[in-house]
This record gives structure tokens, C-alpha cells and sequence, in this order.
């Protein structure tokens, strides 16, 4: 592809960054920058940099300070494409959970199986459908620690302060996990989110959501409660036809405590639950019959500190997590596999972890950050199968996964330079140093030993502040996946389809490699942010058929042929009565924002050579959001707005595991071109009294009928073999969805 067709369709996309923030006063003013330390909580505004006077270049959009190196730094230095979803975005959103808010941002490729279970790709970099984070290319984090998940669809937006995402590998400093990109939830606390907070929402087919928060603060010690919980029936789709088994529930609730002890050392406590209830799931097999509970528990203790000349800082934080997935997947209809009334795997992971990084100021500009990170985790999981009376005898198998221990130790630093106040460069080396130990398993008996791992990492790169409002930055850095005691193990599991999958021991690990470029602009009334990369995705864990064998028996190996994947990325952000050159707007306000990306190439190296295309699998060519909103503010009338967004699902390809009639395909392999399409979404907001507002929005406004992933629609005719279906025939996503709410602040 030429590079002509390269700009046309980055010019085409345009995708434009983080969502405005809120409305500016009527003259030009300097918005503070956003500073948040790993451990989540908001440090005091930064010197902003020296422009001069107010003048049209003053940029009126912040300077983000943000944290994926592992401390606060202004953007402008990290070498890294980051995209920030601020507050302000979260608290105007209508998602009920984090995939679909970061599906509204065009973050990357959502799969979105079923409302509890979701997958990710940045990249190339994917999360696995299951959202295990221990078989993930992409690293989900809470407060700078992992998680213990990568479905963020069991995780809900209600107690997140912003998001930052890390686009492309960022090992050095957050290790396993993280080839595609990161993406860290950093969630309110008493300094952050103080005051109290009342969100209540009702819509379409029974949705009934809310969410209320405080937080305070006491002399020194400050605390954050937040709970939330919310529910809905089976959706329509567009037509209007009830979408059978995908309701749900949620709750959470989350608990900050921080002491300042004195003006340099501090403590944070944070404790959160999330889950989703009696989600239903109809997967590929259009299952009426399953369902999932899936939930999610982190605890962190946070301590800070420097010297009071500021030469030397520390940081520590100990961090724990339980991942829970319970999952219920009967086949009681499929003739394809054998009967069952009762298909239950429970897979419960443990999570404890320390992570130590001071930093010293060794001469003037300089900052060096060193880490040590230790990490324990164990998989427990079980297996129960009821056959139906009548049917042929069930036997009892192995859970997905092999049960598991994993040890974790690793070393790194990395050494950041400025030069005359404008070039940075910076480089970093990680050691980690893992061995994963097989468990005894029910149902399984080739599972013993174990394997240890040491692999390093690196990240280099520099950043240029051209101008106040204008930089560039140019990096390299490399990320890893160790393989789990299931890949591992030369027994095998049987998935609920029936499919037999056998693991390798001699397995290597996964690796990815990234270069980028990109530039920052910051200029009134813009704010936008290009970046170029590619990624290469090499020694990827793959599953391959049998040769000789039925199709349903596959082995784990290492693909020989790596995912290559090259493309462009804009974020943009501009304030249209500036743009417009009006003078004296007044209390009216205009503004328009979005993002996106288009991979110009994004080749499987690995695929068969029987392969009908070298595409990559279950990624967008191209995705982006765009949006604007248009209101009042401060004026005589009520405050006001209206927001109009667009969302572009991107072309992708997919071998799909839905079973079609005969005739539908030329074979069982073909890989499927599922074409783009926008979604457009709005929402009105007014002011009735004080800090109280109304809102209603609107989903899918034009209720079309299509879905990210599965190919075969819940339509008629219907295009699936029915002797493969569990009582449903495709599936589709929600169609018009209409939601009215209330929200409050005191």
C-alpha cells in the first residue's frame, strides 16, 4: 500500500483524542495539568511551562502528566503513544462497563463474546477470550499492579478516576503481559474524588443502575466509599426481536483510606470488589442455556516518600488480588458434542505481589528509576459434567486449565536525561526471572514439574520539546507472555465444544518488538497527538490440528511466523469557537474530540498455506469515535449540552468458530471478511438546581442490526447448522437503547 493511501485514510479516520474537558471560561485561560503517582492518587499541580503571555499560542487544553514509566512525568517526555480517558469522559459515558467504555474511545478491537466476557487487541497484542490475564498480550492494571484479569467487561467504570492506556509493549517497568499495550485503571481516593457523588439511571429493557460515592478528607488522613450495582434484561436488536440470555447484574463497592504522615512520606489503603452476576452466555454455539459469574477483588498499600531536597524518592506497594470465573455452559441440545445438563468449570486465581521503586536525582536533569518486583499467583480451577437422562454416559474432565503456581522475581532500572531543558533520552533494562510449577489438577494426570524462565527486556527512546506547544519522540521497546502449566503440560483439555487441546513442554515464550514515532501538538484551539509504529509479535502460542487426526484434536506450538503490524494513530481535540474565531462567545460553548487509528498492514507470517488471506485475525484495519458537543455554560439559562458521537467498527477478518449450513462457506478454515460500520450514539445533559443535572441518552440511534465479531446474525433464515445451536440461531448486538438519568454532587 502506497504511503498516499496511508495519509488519505489517516486524514479520512479522523480520529481525535481525549474527550474535552470541562467547558473553558469565557476568556483564554491555562487548565491545570492532571498529575496522578502509580499508586493512583493526585499530586499537586505542576509549574506549568513558561509560554509568555496569554497569547493565541497559549495551549488551552492541559499538559497530562502521567505515570506508565512508573513516575508522574509531563506526556511531552514519554517516548510511548498514551491515551488518556479522563473523568470528565468517564462521568458523561453511558457504559456499564469497562469494555464498553473503552470500545466508545476506539482503545482497540473489542470481541465482545457476551456481556461478561470480552476481548481486547492493541496493536496485535490480544487479550484471550476468556480474559485470563495469565494467557494475555495485553497487561490490565489497578493502580499500577496487576489486576488478576484481562476481561474488562467484569469490571465496572463506576470508582475510576481516568485511564491510561500504554499503546504497544511497555515490559521494563510492569514485566509479563504486556506486548500489545497497557492499560491501567487508577481509581478515586478522598485527595482525588472528594465531596459526594449520586449517578442514577433507568432504561431499555429493564436497566436500572446507580452508583454513589464520598469522599473527605480529616486533618491529615483522607478516605473514599464508593458502591455501585446495576441490572438488565435480555436486549432487542435492531428489528426489534428479544436477544434471548443476555441479561445481567452487577456490584462493586470501593474503599481509599490515605495518611499523610508529614509533608514528605504517605499511605494509601485502597479495596475494591466488581463482578458480574447470572450473565448469560450464548457464544458461538448460540447457547440459551449458560451463564456466568465472573468477579474481581484487589487490596494495595501504598508508600511514598522523598528526601525534603527532592534528590531521592521511593516508592512501595504491596498488592494482592482474587479473580474469580465461574462458568456454566450445558449443552443440552448440540448433537455435535456429547449432552450435558450440567457443564460447571470454576477457575479461581490468587494473586500477592511487592513492587520497590526509589529514584535518585543523580546530577542536574537526571532521573533514575530503579525496580524490584516480586509476584506469587496460583491458579485453582475444578470441572463438574452431567450428562442428560437418556443420553450417552459423561465422563468427567480436566477444568480449561491446568492448576498452577508461578514465582516471579525481576530487577530493572531505567535512566532518563534532559538536555538543555527540551531533549530527553532514556533507556531501560528488565531481568525477570519466573518458573511456573504444575499442580496436581482433577481429572488430569500428565501434570508435574515444572519450568523455570529468565528473559530481558529493554525500552529506549528520546523526546524533543521543539516548542511549548509542539514535540517529538522516537523509542523502541519489547514485551513477553511466559507460557502457562496448561501450554505446557503434554496432557490435554477439552473445551466446552468438545475440542481436545494438548500442551508442549518444550515451549518458548511469546515476545513482541516495537518501534515508534510520533509527535505532540499543542496549539489553541487544537490538541493533537500522531504516532507511527510497528510492532512484530514473534514465538506467538498457537494451537494446530492433528495431522490424521479429527479435526477437534489440536496441539500447542510456538508459530513459527510472526504477526507484523504496522500503522498510524491521531488523537485530536480542538475548541470550535476558537477554531471559528468568535471573539466573545459567551456562556456558549462548542467543542469536538475523538481518536483512531487505520493499520496499514497487518500480516500473519504464520498462517497456513492454505490460508484464503494473510490478514491478522480478530484486529479492525481501521477504528475510530468521533464526536462533538454543543452547550451552554454559565450563561442566564440553565447550563446545558448536547454530545453526538460516532463510533467506526473497522473491516477485520475472522476464522470463526460458528458452525454454518452446508454451502456457507468452501471450508471449515475460511477466514471471513466482516465489513465496517459507525454506531452513533447521543446525550443531552441540563442543569435543573445547583450541581444537580438530567440526562438522557440514546444508543445506536439508527438500531441497526450487526455485531463486532460473529458472523451469522440472529436473523431469518438462518445461516448456522441448527444441530450445532443450543436454542438460538446467531447472534446480534443491542439495537436502540434508551437510557434517562439523574446525577448530583455536594
Amino acid at each position: 500500500m502506497g504511503w498516499g493511501r496511508v495519509a488519505f485514510a489517516v486524514g479520512a479516520a479522523v480520529a481525535f483524542g481525549h474527550s474535552p474537558q470541562a467547558a473553558q471560561a469565557q476568556e483564554e485561560v491555562q487548565l491545570p495539568e492532571i498529575i496522578v503517582t502509580p499508586s493512583g492518587r493526585v499530586a499537586p499541580p505542576a509549574r506549568p511551562a513558561s509560554s509568555g503571555s496569554a497569547t493565541a499560542q497559549t495551549p488551552v487544553y492541559p499538559q497530562y502528566v502521567v505515570t506508565p514509566t512508573g513516575r508522574p512525568e509531563s506526556i511531552s517526555r514519554v517516548v510511548g503513544t498514551v491515551q488518556i480517558i479522563t473523568r470528565d469522559t468517564i462521568e458523561r459515558s453511558t457504559a456499564k462497563s469497562v469494555t464498553e467504555l473503552l470500545a466508545d474511545n476506539a482503545v482497540g478491537f473489542q470481541s465482545e463474546w457476551t456481556r461478561g466476557q470480552t476481548s481486547l487487541n492493541i496493536r496485535g497484542g490480544a487479550t484471550e477470550g476468556q480474559g485470563r490475564d495469565f494467557r494475555s498480550q495485553v497487561l490490565v492494571l489497578i493502580n499500577g499492579h496487576r489486576a488478576g484479569t484481562a476481561n474488562l467487561s467484569k469490571l465496572s467504570i463506576a470508582d475510576i478516576d481516568r485511564i491510561e492506556i500504554v499503546r504497544g509493549p511497555s515490559s521494563v517497568v510492569y514485566g509479563s503481559q504486556n506486548m500489545g499495550g497497557v492499560i491501567n485503571l487508577i481509581m478515586k481516593t478522598g485527595r482525588s474524588a472528594p465531596g459526594s457523588f449520586l449517578d442514577a439511571a433507568t432504561g431499555s429493557w429493564g436497566l436500572a443502575q446507580g452508583k454513589l460515592q464520598h469522599g473527605g478528607r480529616t486533618g491529615g488522613f483522607d478516605y473514599y466509599v464508593g458502591l455501585s450495582g446495576g441490572r438488565q434484561d435480555d436486549y432487542h436488536i435492531g428489528g426489534g426481536k428479544i436477544e434471548e440470555n443476555t441479561m445481567w447484574s452487577r456490584r462493586g463497592a470501593t474503599g481509599s483510606f490515605g495518611q499523610q504522615i508529614n509533608e514528605f512520606n504517605r499511605v494509601d489503603v485502597n479495596m475494591r470488589t466488581d463482578g458480574v452476576y447470572d450473565t448469560g452466555f450464548r457464544g458461538s454455539s448460540s447457547n440459551l442455556f449458560a451463564f456466568d459469574t465472573r468477579t474481581n477483588q484487589t487490596y494495595d498499600v501504598t508508600y511514598t516518600g522523598r528526601l525534603p531536597n527532592g534528590r531521592a524518592n521511593w516508592f512501595f506497594q504491596h498488592y494482592g488480588a482474587i479473580d474469580i470465573d465461574d462458568l456454566n455452559n450445558p449443552n443440552p441440545l448440540n448433537i455435535g458434542t456429547t449432552r450435558t445438563s450440567v457443564d460447571h468449570n470454576r477457575r479461581t486465581q490468587y494473586i500477592l505481589g511487592t513492587r520497590l521503586q526509589p529514584r535518585v536525582n543523580l546530577w542536574q536533569g537526571n532521573d533514575l528509576l530503579l525496580g524490584w518486583d516480586w509476584e506469587e499467583s496460583r491458579l485453582r480451577s475444578d470441572r463438574a459434567t452431567v450428562g442428560l437422562p437418556g443420553a450417552a454416559a459423561v465422563r468427567q474432565l480436566p477444568p480449561f486449565d491446568n492448576n498452577q503456581t508461578d514465582n516471579v522475581n525481576a530487577f530493572y532500572f531505567e535512566d532518563a536525561q534532559t538536555l538543555f531543558d527540551r531533549f530527553t533520552i532514556r533507556g531501560g533494562v528488565r531481568r525477570t526471572f519466573g518458573k511456573t510449577t504444575f499442580e496436581p489438577t482433577p481429572f488430569q494426570t500428565a501434570t508435574s514439574g515444572g519450568k523455570d524462565y529468565a528473559l530481558t527486556t529493554y525500552s529506549a527512546g528520546a523526546t524533543y520539546q521543539a516548542l511549548d506547544w509542539l514535540s517529538f519522540r522516537l523509542g523502541t521497546s519489547t514485551g513477553f507472555r511466559a507460557p502457562t502449566a496448561s501450554d505446557l503440560s503434554p496432557g490435554s483439555t477439552v473445551t466446552f465444544t468438545g475440542n481436545r487441546i494438548f500442551g508442549n513442554p518444550a515451549l518458548k515464550p511469546e515476545t513482541s518488538k516495537q518501534l515508534e514515532a510520533g509527535t505532540t501538538i499543542a496549539f489553541n484551539p487544537w490538541r493533537i497527538d500522531l504516532a507511527v509504529f510497528e510492532n512484530v509479535i514473534s514465538d506467538r502460542i498457537v494451537t494446530q490440528t492433528r495431522i490424521g487426526v479429527t479435526p477437534t484434536t489440536t496441539d500447542t506450538i510456538n508459530n513459527p511466523g510472526d504477526v507484523v503490524v504496522r500503522g498510524v494513530e491521531l488523537q485530536a481535540e480542538a475548541d470550535l469557537m476558537r477554531t471559528l474565531h468568535v471573539s466573545r462567545p459567551g456562556p456558549w460553548r462548542w467543542t469536538m474530540f475523538g481518536n483512531g487509528y487505520y493499520n496499514f498492514d497487518m500480516e500473519d507470517k504464520g498462517a497456513p498455506l492454505s490460508a484464503n488471506t494473510r490478514n491478522a485475525q480478530r484486529m479492525y484495519r481501521s477504528q475510530a469515535v468521533i464526536g462533538t458537543r454543543f452547550g451552554q455554560t454559565g450563561g442566564p439559562w440553565h447550563d446545558w449540552s448536547i454530545q453526538i458521537t460516532g463510533v467506526f467498527r473497522g473491516p477485520m477478518w475472522y476464522d470463526t468458530e460458528e458452525n454454518f449450513a452446508a454451502g456457507v462457506e468452501p471450508t471449515t478454515t475460511f477466514i471471513h471478511r466482516k465489513g465496517g460500520f459507525w454506531v452513533f450514539n447521543t446525550r443531552g445533559e441540563v442543569t435543573l438546581y445547583g450541581n444537580t443535572k438530567a440526562y438522557i441518552a440514546v444508543n445506536n440511534i439508527f438500531d441497526l442490526n450487526r455485531h463486532p465479531i460473529f458472523i451469522a446474525l440472529d436473523t431469518t433464515p438462518c445461516i448456522l447448522n441448527p444441530t450445532r445451536q443450543n436454542g438460538a440461531c446467531g447472534n446480534s448486538m443491542p439495537g436502540r437503547e434508551f437510557i434517562v438519568g439523574m446525577q448530583s454532587r455536594w
